[in-house]
């Protein structure tokens, strides 16, 4: 099966998907019911969950992704070209983890939070261009201006959600509403 048939696109879910396959290949589990479990499976709201398609732009909602590591899986997971919206409340992170993984996969980064600083000055010669905002309307229309066909636009934000948000649920209803209002 191949991997982007699957539901959940994560190399560690794809790690586990692999795993899970063997072990139940070993109890004759038929390949088509593994074929279908592992397609069918729905991701959980808010980790890499396909909101929609705009004019060929897919927008995807990882607001649960609220460290360096979570984020760095997301963006790996990427075979488009991605534009990021990415910020949140920042303490101090050290984002050299994700710098091979945005230099390759990154084409902008829209920040969204009280502030940015952090990451704008560590992405600032990695990426082409790095726009700031401080509302979720304001970073989806800018990442939907800036996209084309076949073009993601991942939310993914790399921190915690307490400097604009409740939690990264209101956050990523608040990403939901945004593509929506376009």
């Amino acid at each position: 099966m191949n991997t982007l048939e699957q539901a959940l696109k994560r190399r560690e879910n794809i790690y586990s998907s692999m795993a899970e396959t063997i072990a139940s290949r070993l109890y004759d589990v038929r390949k088509e019911g593994i074929k279908d479990s592992l397609s069918g499976f729905h991701n959980q709201a808010h980790r890499l969950e396909e909101v929609a398609t705009v004019r060929g732009i897919s927008f995807i909602n990882d607001s649960k992704a609220a460290n360096i590591n979570a984020t760095w899986y997301a963006l790996e997971s990427m075979h488009r070209p991605v534009i990021w919206i990415a910020g949140g409340q920042d303490n101090g992170n050290n984002y050299e983890a994700l710098k091979e993984v945005v230099e390759e996969k990154v084409k902008a980064i829209i920040c969204l939070g009280a502030d940015n600083s952090n990451i704008s000055s560590y992405f600032k010669d990695k990426v082409d261009l790095i726009l700031e905002t401080a509302d979720m309307f304001d970073a989806v229309k800018a990442a939907y201006s800036l996209g084309h066909p076949g073009d993601v636009v991942l939310f993914s934000p790399a921190n915690p959600s307490f400097d604009l948000f409740e939690n990264y649920a209101e956050r990523g209803k608040r990403f939901r509403e945004a593509i929506f209002g376009l």
